[in-house]
């Protein structure tokens, strides 16, 4: 158990690190104001269904807080919050995506949308829009079109970028009783 503890701590830390790093110097500007096409979010799925719920709502909360951080402002709680609740949502699935196991077949994939899909949606569509205009009385057109096209960019690039991330990491893992005993 100790062991799992340490690993999921290192998770964190070199997610939410991966996470910044995107996020901060790697955001493609979209037509949508104070709206990027994230990277990030390929990272963060990659790691929750890794790691779990715990690892990936810490990721996407230290992450999401550190960017917003170095712009010299205060962090956006609401998008903060939204990041987090995608990592917690992605995570849950990792008991059932197994990727450790080294099998990332076509059902795997298809779960792994799935919860991308469930949890982008719910974050940018309902959670930082509802969290904006509760927090911070932004306009209810402008956060609801923000957080329309965030959902549907994360949702490609995590899909997508995260989807090939986990390809490529399950590729690199011995599948048991692979191994010839000679």
């Amino acid at each position: 158990m100790k062991n799992n503890n340490i690993k999921t701590f290192v998770a964190v830390g070199i997610g939410a690190a991966l996470f910044f790093v995107l996020g901060r110097f790697v955001a493609i500007p979209s037509p949508v104001p104070n709206t990027n096409i994230s990277l990030q979010y390929a990272v963060l799925g990659l790691m929750a269904a890794m790691y779990g719920p715990v690892a990936g709502g810490l990721i996407g909360f230290i992450g999401h807080a550190l960017i917003d951080l170095s712009w010299g402002g205060i962090p956006w709680w609401s998008w903060v919050i939204a990041s987090a609740f995608t990592g917690v949502v992605v995570g849950l699935f990792a008991k059932k995506l197994n990727v450790q196991e080294g099998d990332f077949n076509k059902a795997k994939f298809a779960m792994f949308a799935v919860a991308n899909l469930i949890a982008h949606a719910a974050a940018w569509i309902v959670v930082a829009p509802v969290l904006d205009i509760l927090i911070y009385a932004e306009p209810v057109k402008k956060v609801f079109a923000q957080g329309a096209f965030a959902a549907v960019s994360n949702i490609i690039t995590a899909v997508v970028v995260g989807g090939l991330l986990i390809l490529a990491y399950t590729k690199t893992i011995a599948k048991k009783g692979s191994l010839d005993k000679e």
